[in-house]
């Protein structure tokens, strides 16, 4: 287990950790000494032999009271990414193994939540079954964006097709908005920028919370610069405001914070610095 908030079990269920790109590649209007400013906050962040930053891609499934969630669901196996090689076509059983760790079978899980629809939060959304891509939680509701499912509909890409319409067409999709509430412990925050309709997710349980990047954040470098911009972000300056308005709240509440790609332990607290923030774990 991650950690406990409250009556709520937060387990992580990592499927990669690995270099993926230079930072000058994934915060492309920092400036030149970029690499350097990372490694100084983050450390060991950047892996000496490529250059690259380490990113973690994971999930969290969270235990409640009531129900199993999952929140996010990596990349996934036999999916196409035809402009990321190290995520096509992949054979893996890592997620699986993690998850079945944090004893739970795909059958008992009651809600997958999507923070956004992109190919390393969606892909074990679904499996390939005798040639067909068949929900892999066969009992669950998956809650998606629904600004992010019209953005991918009128696409009809790879990511649409293998992920995300076979759990249409299966009737267990349902499209929300931010600020949708599910049972007592869990809220979808808005953030978006990174997508139109990415949230983070808000878990409350009495006096306990924390809050859920996705990927309103990539990195703890992030809290001391938030006006960084980032390679996949859609609207880059909305999701600065999003993300200056996620560590104001984090600091001013002073909730744990688990990040999907920080490096990991990836978890610990905002702090307000100087007109800035910074990361303690």
């Amino acid at each position: 287990m991650l950690c406990k908030i409250g009556d709520v079990e937060v387990w992580r269920i990592l499927e990669i950790n690995a270099p993926f790109l230079t930072p000058e590649e994934l915060f492309p209007t920092a400036g030149p000494d970029v690499a350097k400013i990372v490694e100084s906050h983050v450390k060991g962040g950047v892996c000496r032999q490529s250059g690259r930053i380490i990113l973690p891609v994971q999930g969290f499934l969270l235990k409640t009271p009531s129900h199993n969630i999952l929140v996010d669901s990596c990349v996934g196996n036999d999916k196409t990414n035809a402009t990321m090689a190290d995520w096509n076509m992949r054979s893996d059983t890592r997620f699986m193994a993690a998850l079945t760790a944090a004893g739970v079978s795909t059958e008992e899980i009651d809600y997958v939540l999507c923070t956004h629809l992109h190919p390393d939060h969606v892909g074990w959304n679904t499996r390939l079954e005798d040639g067909r891509w068949v929900p892999t939680f066969p009992n669950a509701r998956y809650l998606m964006p629904a600004a992010d499912e019209e953005v991918q509909r009128s696409r009809n890409a790879d990511l649409y097709v293998e992920s995300v319409l076979p759990v249409i067409a299966a009737g267990q999709a349902e499209l929300v908005e931010a600020g949708h509430m599910l049972g007592d412990h869990v809220t979808l925050m808005p953030t978006p920028g990174h997508t139109h309709g990415h949230v983070c997710i808000k878990v409350k349980s009495g006096d306990h919370e924390a809050v859920i990047t996705g990927d309103a954040m990539h990195s703890t470098v992030q809290c001391w610069y938030p006006q960084w911009h980032f390679k996949f972000d859609t609207d880059a300056e909305m999701a600065v405001a999003s993300r200056r308005r996620l560590l104001e709240e984090a600091s001013e509440s002073g909730c744990i914070v688990v990040g999907s790609h920080f490096l990991l332990p990836s978890l610990g607290h905002v702090r307000s610095d100087k007109g800035s923030f910074r990361w303690e774990e």
